[in-house]
């Protein structure tokens, strides 16, 4: 399949219009390659704030109380009255803190969220860049987060930000490996890294969907999901930023718009992950049809069918995090080394001697004929 990239066909729609009109070509080619990165922040934005949303109801829900339910019906607008408010504060920076460093943490983090939701396909043909190392790339540009918390946790002076810098480095390298070996499992069935080329490899139907291809890969999927759960510093994994011990950690010494940049990473994160799930375990956005050739109402039916399996992934997110106590930091560095990775591992090579023991097919699942 052609690599696709949402700039190049921006540019062969308007390119012949814009040069009539007398617009530059470098204009044109800049703006191709704006208006998608413009569409992906705004989206992270909207899913943040929405996510922010829920887990305030959600966590009202669990502790028997109301939740917000002021600014705007149910509530619902809280988040953009949040966001004027931390627009409106004074941004803080401490004497003693490494300004430069200081001022660049929250937009390392929130790039490695942005970059990421690049090759994840939302249906249809609604992908920035289908990546034919795309699984690589989100692997890659996730390693971000480590450097901006530890450059955040070094850059305030303050030690307890510099403990939560420490541990959010050893605890997301940590679970890089379990991640990107429950992914790969997935990579050995379709034999590319493509994003788009595993979602069309699967189809509408649960038997159809790689967390069904075999039991190692339906194990990968809960390793997959619970490491990137530590990826993300969410309870039951919230030690860089554990409150009872670190006083908020890493973004202790943020005030104002820098503060609220590593929520909204945060919050895009979940949002991005579970996509990310949907579309290598789950089937993503696909009902069978092809993505790029098909009717805008049919692409538009199978950004419906993402949403409608990445937003319960979200919720199921916030859910733990409500429900479950945090563990010690030295449970969760054990549980990474000692049974995720050799269990990831021989997940791995489990899949590998499936596929070559039943020719490349699954319990439910039969490879495509040649």
């Amino acid at each position: 399949m052609e690599q696709y990239s949402a700039a190049e066909k921006i540019y062969e729609l308007f390119s012949e219009k814009a040069l009539a009109l007398g617009i530059p070509e470098p204009v044109l080619v800049i703006a191709a390659y704006a208006i998608p990165c413009l569409v992906v922040i705004n989206l992270i934005q909207g899913a943040a704030g929405m996510l922010t949303y829920a887990e305030r109801k959600i966590s009202a829900d669990i502790q028997n109380r109301i939740g917000a339910n002021r600014v705007g019906p149910f509530g619902l607008i809280q988040f953009l009255a949040d966001g004027v408010k931390l627009f409106l504060k004074e941004d803080i920076i401490p004497d003693a803190a490494d300004r430069k460093l200081f001022k660049l943490a929250p937009y390392i983090v929130l790039s490695s969220t942005v970059l990421a939701a690049i090759v994840v396909p939302f249906g249809g043909s609604f992908i920035v860049a289908d990546l034919n190392i795309g699984l690589i790339f989100i692997i890659v540009v996730s390693s971000l987060l480590v450097v901006g918390f530890l450059m955040s946790g070094w850059a305030s002076n303050n030690k307890w930000a510099l403990l939560g810098g420490i541990r959010s480095a050893a605890q997301i390298i940590s679970y890089e490996i379990p991640t990107a070996l429950s992914l790969l499992c997935i990579v050995l069935i379709t034999g590319t890294f493509s994003l788009q080329e595993t979602v069309m490899s699967q189809g509408l139907w649960p038997w159809q969907w790689f967390i069904f291809h075999n039991p190692f890969s339906f194990v990968a999927f809960f390793i997959f999901f619970v490491s990137a759960l530590a990826e993300m510093n969410r309870t039951p994994f919230d030690f860089p930023e554990a409150e009872s011990e670190l006083v908020s950690g890493y973004n202790v010494e943020y005030s104002g718009m820098r503060f609220s940049i590593f929520f909204i990473a945060e919050y895009g994160s979940i949002f991005i992950i579970s996509g990310l799930a949907a579309a290598v375990f789950l089937g993503g956005g696909n009902i069978g049809l092809d993505p790029y050739e098909s009717p805008l109402h049919m692409q538009l039916l199978m950004v419906g069918v993402f949403f409608a399996k990445t937003v319960p992934l979200c919720l199921v997110i916030i859910w733990v995090r409500w429900s479950m106590p945090r563990l010690r930091i030295d449970q969760m560095l054990t549980m990474c080394w000692k049974y995720f990775i050799p269990i990831a591992f021989a997940c791995l090579v489990a899949t590998a001697i499936w596929l070559l023991v039943f020719n490349g097919n699954g319990i439910f699942w039969r490879m495509p004929a040649p």
